[in-house]
């Protein structure tokens, strides 16, 4: 067999081999970790030192600055339903991963509005005016279930004007 025939038959097998290996990856089915999935909750301290914490009001009588929440993640995490028990539409919740940036501030509000397939959130935070706060990261994680239900199609979540694309499907396969 002279090279360009060895070449041939090496290249053939790496294309059989590659094919292979991709016909099984292709098979296996990861299960989304809890993170992903939809009513998935962590209460207090996760695993990963995140606090769960709640939109909380403000104390009467105290003066708040105000500024946007400071986030690292956002896991969009669409409900699954079979498409014979879906009643028009899909619920979908957020959720959100950041760190305060002090001792003092906290969640104070979640607006949300919608229109046609973009989802506009600005999630506020507060920290009271003249106080000392210490200089400490406080990593958070906030559930946000966002307002309505979803037709199946993509749809962008702008939070805090950062875009995240998401797509809503009404089964598990499609």
């Amino acid at each position: 067999m002279n090279a360009t025939g060895r070449m041939r038959l090496a290249l053939s097998l790496l294309i059989l081999i590659g094919s292979q290996s991709l016909t099984g990856c292709a098979s296996v089915s990861v299960a989304p970790n809890g993170e992903e999935q939809f009513g998935h909750r962590e209460s207090g301290d996760s695993m990963d030192g995140r606090s769960t914490i709640t939109v909380t009001p403000p104390e009467e009588g105290t003066e708040y600055r105000f500024f946007a929440a400071t986030y690292d993640t956002a896991i969009i995490r669409p409900e699954v339903v079979a498409s014979s028990t879906s009643d028009g539409g899909i619920s979908v919740e957020v959720l959100v991963k950041g760190a305060f940036p002090d001792s003092c501030s906290q969640l104070h509000d979640v607006v949300q509005q919608k229109a046609g397939n973009l989802i506009l959130v600005t999630l506020t935070m507060r920290r009271p005016q003249g106080a000392i706060c210490a200089s400490v990261l406080r990593p958070y994680r906030f559930y946000l279930e966002l307002d309505g239900q979803f037709d199946p199609g993509p749809y962008s979540l702008k939070l805090n004007d950062i875009s995240h694309p998401f797509v809503v499907r009404n089964t598990p396969n499609n």
